[in-house]
């Protein structure tokens, strides 16, 4: 994938922890669930990645980028025990004293730059009001910023929204 996408299918950039490692507090107050049994060495938390995840992420239909900090670490360690492919990474440059507004995430402008002219979807646990309205106000093409509940991770009723994203926008497979 090139470092800026023109044309072509709608891409998702996907962040590792909240939507695919659940942890932290959950949106019902409770606590996160334990690492099953057999938890992988290394990464305590690698024991909670969701190995249906990455199929139901194929099917949606559109092009995955990685948009984490885990970078190249998200293809060796995350993406073989989802069942994914290696991703292309989003290459976060040196921080910037203009990253934009004040709640603006540091991500944003990063992501919006690399999507170019195509539709994508961020899915992540950190996104806020701010970054919606950025976006709203920096392009014309269809975006969709998705909060997902870092106590549980990307769930089904995630998965029914990006769906039907994808459905509204002309693209999209099975959800």
């Amino acid at each position: 994938m090139n470092d800026r996408c023109e044309v072509g299918r709608p891409v998702l950039f996907l962040d590792v922890d909240g939507p695919l490692i659940p942890f932290g507090r959950r949106t019902d107050g409770g606590s996160p669930a334990p690492p099953p049994p057999g938890n992988p060495p290394g990464n305590p938390l690698l024991g909670r990645l969701d190995p249906a995840v990455g199929p139901r992420l194929l099917t949606l239909g559109c092009d995955l980028v990685w948009a984490t900090t885990w970078l190249d670490d998200a293809n060796e360690v995350v993406a073989p025990r989802i069942g994914l492919p290696a991703l292309p990474v989003l290459r976060w440059p040196d921080p910037s004293v203009d990253e934009g507004p004040r709640g603006l995430h540091w991500k944003t402008r990063h992501i919006v730059d690399r999507a170019g002219r195509r539709p994508f979807i961020w899915a992540d646990d950190e996104i806020g009001a701010v970054d919606r309205l950025w976006v709203e106000a920096q392009r014309r093409e269809p975006s969709l910023l998705h909060r997902v509940d870092p106590g549980k991770g990307l769930a089904d009723d995630d998965f029914a929204v990006l769906a039907e994203w994808l459905r509204t926008v002309g693209h999209g497979g099975v959800s």
